[in-house]
């Protein structure tokens, strides 16, 4: 069999890894074997943490929406239960937004979701 020189596939590959790790510290961002440990507990984190965000983000959602639901009398859970049984899809971090931007259209949407209920 022939010998088979992989120098430009490795090449290829630690330079890829060396591009991931540009920003961290020290040899972590220069040397392959530290920077390669680096960059796979980076993207660990950046897996788990994404999770997390949108977990947040969806809890501030629910907080801001049922903020505003208070202010014209209806608490959260009735106010989108009221808005399931009118038909209304409209998603949480819409429902946050018009809470904060467009209280005009949001007062309908409360008026909306109230005769539902009753």
């Amino acid at each position: 069999m022939t010998r088979i020189k992989r120098g430009t596939n490795k090449k290829r590959s630690h330079k890829k890894i060396l591009n991931l790790a540009k920003g961290h510290r020290g040899s972590r961002s220069k040397l392959f074997r530290q920077a390669n440990e680096s960059v796979l507990h980076a993207l660990m984190y950046n897996y788990i943490h994404n999770k997390t965000k949108k977990r947040n983000f969806r809890r501030l959602w629910n907080v801001r929406i049922n903020a505003a639901a208070r202010e014209h009398g209806i608490s959260y859970s009735v106010f989108m239960s009221g808005l399931k049984k009118s038909e209304i899809e409209i998603d949480r971090k819409t429902l946050s937004d018009m809470a904060i931007n467009e209280p005009v259209g949001f007062e309908q949407l409360v008026e909306k979701a109230k005769s539902s209920i009753n």
